[in-house]
Formats: C-alpha cells, sequence, structure tokens
C-alpha cells in the first residue's frame, strides 16, 4: 500500500471515522429528500422561497432524524432532554440558514432572469452548498456533543490507586511484556 493510504483507511475504520461515513450516508439520504422536494416547491408549484426551503428542511430533517439514531448506534426509546430535544434545536438552526440561503438562491436566479429548471438548478445550487457547509457543524456537534459517548468517556478516566481494575491493567500489562520478552 502507497504511503498514507494505510492511516487513511485505520482513520475510516476507527469510531469517528465509522459514524462519519454513515452519518455521511444520512446526509446524503436527507439531502436527496430536501432536494427533490425544492425542485418540486419551485419547479412545480412555484412556491417563494421561504415555503419552499421550510417544506425542504422538513422532509430532510425527518429523515435525518430517522437515521441519525443509526449512524450513532443509538437504540430504544430516545432521550428527549438530550437526544431528541437538542437535535430538532439544531435542526431549527439549520433551517434559519438553509431559508436564507434559498433566498440568496432564489435572488441569484431572479437578478439573471432564470425561470424554470434553471431557476430551480441555482437556488438547487446555494441550498446544496449551505447543506454541505451545516453538514459539517451538524457532524461535530452530533459526534462530540449531543451524540457522544459518555460511558466510554468515564471508562477512560483513570481508576483510583488500590481499584481492582488497576491490578487487572498492571497485570495485563505484565503478561503482555513477558510474552514481548519470549517473543525476541
Amino acid at each position: 500500500m502507497a504511503p498514507g493510504k494505510n492511516a487513511l483507511w485505520d482513520r475510516l475504520r476507527s469510531k469517528v471515522g465509522v459514524r462519519f461515513i454513515r452519518f455521511a450516508g444520512v446526509a446524503v439520504a436527507s439531502l436527496a429528500t430536501s432536494e427533490a422536494t425544492l425542485a418540486v416547491c419551485d419547479a412545480a408549484f412555484h412556491l417563494t422561497a421561504t415555503p419552499s426551503a421550510v417544506s425542504s428542511w422538513f422532509t430532510g430533517a425527518v429523515v435525518s432524524y430517522l437515521l441519525s439514531r443509526w449512524a450513532w448506534e443509538r437504540k430504544g426509546k430516545p432521550d428527549l432532554l438530550r437526544e431528541t430535544l437538542p437535535f430538532w434545536i439544531i435542526s431549527v438552526i439549520v433551517v434559519v440558514i438553509l431559508t436564507l440561503s434559498t433566498k440568496l438562491g432564489y435572488t441569484i436566479a431572479r437578478d439573471h432572469d432564470l425561470h424554470g429548471l434553471k431557476h430551480a438548478a441555482v437556488a438547487g445550487g446555494v441550498y446544496f452548498i449551505a447543506n454541505c457547509v451545516t453538514f459539517i457543524a451538524r457532524f461535530v456537534i452530533f459526534h462530540y456533543v449531543l451524540f457522544s459517548d459518555r460511558h466510554a468517556q468515564k471508562a477512560a478516566e483513570p481508576a483510583p490507586p488500590g481499584d481492582d481494575v488497576t491490578a487487572d491493567v498492571t497485570a495485563d500489562v505484565a503478561v503482555t511484556t513477558e510474552r514481548a520478552g519470549r517473543a525476541s
């Protein structure tokens, strides 16, 4: 393998890498849903920017919510205060960004006298760029704050002196060192 490829592969196989790949899949499904909704709202129903953006955001947010729990390996009933409510608060911030972006796309299309599919393509392109920016922000917030593995963080903290866990780790290190000495 070429230099650097092994390191990239190792990162992609790490917990963060796996979650990033899963969340990217969630984002693609959500983006496809919201872009299709935006195109229909714009080209077929001729809605203005705000109702188009809100409709598009809502369809994408529902897909994102349902699939995000899978991306972060959450099972069982969602915790309303730690997962559900923060997810939707973040989503409301995202809808503001996407609505402003959609208005920008509509304005650009109008200023260039674009209509029909060309208008929808420009509005959708600006919406797409805004989605990419919010994707990165949401991943960081979801991974490091909202869906962070609190139990793993507590387990990673050092055990107090004299704890049985400390004795077990010390014994494991001694056995590993002894095996390494025999192998050389």
